[in-house]
């Protein structure tokens, strides 16, 4: 009989030398041989097999190129309101009130500086001027922007309305030093209108250029501390003045009560007044004689019912397209005028709205709404500084 299995040591099983005689370890040894054999062929064809499937690659997601800029997303808010149609050819009926820029005290007096590509405009209670730029944000330009003085004073001391003349200068109303002034290219200021026949403006506010270098600007008193009833006020009236070129100043009317932002139509021959009583909250347009004056005043929009219905903000700054609609701040945001004088709708940004002004390409326009900074893209083209 043979042994049995278990009493042959394991390396006696595997010894090439060990008994060839004996017929169980030759058995056992073939059966070790064939499995050896299977095990490999299956290692083999694994191998095969994995060979010809095709490896899973991790994907990469797409970077950025180099120096690539990501545009932006800014938030969106308010509303378009549209009375009329014919709105829809100056705003489309996708457009967006976008917020650029906030934290402002009363932001006003929007320009564009084409030279830089950047819109400049005032925090009128802060006395700054602030640079906003697409990328770059908001930044300090002009500190102090309209006052001066040493003796610290509350209210309203800074710069309010903004343009450029026609070599690109920044021009000032300036509601602490009362008085126009320009901006040199060296940083220096140079006065351009402080007295009217010898005695102090109010408090300038805002002002447009005729093409022939003329300056119109309007004197209410909202940079004195006690408006109308400040002592320090020289003037006895809110006038609309003209600055020529030979540096003259005449009046033009004394006849409103707030006077405010100021507009000339495409062609020039009417002058636009906006009246920020809430008593008699108007929009005034006048004739503009050849030598320069205005005449034939009359009411151009009358919006004193929507003040009394609640809507926020009074008649303020505004400005022109090339199609002679008027984009005028007022009760309710900004209100869009054609030619004749029609409410064709509102950009209505749920705050007290105090001016507007073209930039880029003349098709944004820009808007400074109480603490906001904001624009809108429009279908027109602006009348641009």
């Amino acid at each position: 009989m043979f042994e049995p299995f278990g009493q042959f040591a394991l390396a006696n099983l595997l010894d090439p030398c060990a008994d060839s005689s004996n017929p169980f370890v030759n058995d056992i040894m073939n059966q070790i041989t064939v499995l050896g054999l299977s095990f490999a062929i299956a290692l083999m064809s694994n191998a095969a097999m994995g060979a010809e499937k095709p490896q899973k690659k991790m994907e990469k997601k797409p970077e950025p190129a180099s120096g690539a800029k990501v545009k932006k997303v800014y938030p969106t808010f308010g509303e378009i309101e549209r009375n009329d149609p014919a709105l829809d050819a100056i705003l489309p009926k996708d457009a967006k009130l976008e917020k650029l820029a906030e934290g402002f005290t009363w932001s006003e007096g929007p320009v564009w500086v084409r030279s830089g590509g950047y819109l400049l405009f005032s925090d009128v209670p802060r006395n700054v001027v602030f640079k906003w730029k697409e990328g770059s944000g908001t930044k300090e330009f002009l500190l102090p922007s309209g006052y001066s003085g040493k003796t610290p004073r509350g209210g309203e001391p800074g710069s309010n309305g903004l343009t450029l003349d026609s070599q690109g200068r920044l021009v000032l109303c300036e509601h602490g030093d009362r008085r126009v002034a320009r901006l040199e290219k060296d940083g220096k200021q140079t006065s351009l209108a402080d007295f009217y026949k010898w005695r102090r403006f109010n408090s300038p506010n805002d002002l447009v250029f005729k093409s022939n270098g003329d300056l119109y600007f309007t004197d209410p008193p909202y940079g004195l501390m006690q408006k109308n009833d400040d002592p320090a006020k020289e003037i006895p009236y809110s006038g609309v003045y003209r600055l020529d070129k030979k540096g003259e100043v005449t009046l033009l009317t004394q006849e409103l009560t707030y006077p405010n932002g100021i507009a000339f139509s495409p062609d020039e021959k009417k002058l636009y007044v906006a009246v920020s009583d809430p008593d008699r909250a108007i929009w005034m347009v006048y004739d503009v004689q050849k030598d320069g004056t205005i005449a034939n005043g009359r009411v151009f929009f009358d919006a004193t019912g929507m003040v009394k219905q609640g809507k926020k903000g009074l008649p303020d700054g505004m400005k022109v397209d090339k199609a002679g609609n008027v984009f005028a701040t007022g009760p309710g945001g900004v209100l869009i005028f054609s030619p004749a004088g029609k409410h064709l709708g509102t950009i209505n940004t749920g705050e007290p709205t105090a001016n507007c002004g073209w930039g880029d390409d003349g098709a944004t326009l820009y808007i400074t709404a109480n603490m906001y900074l904001c624009r809108v893209k429009t279908a027109t083209k602006g009348v641009m500084p």
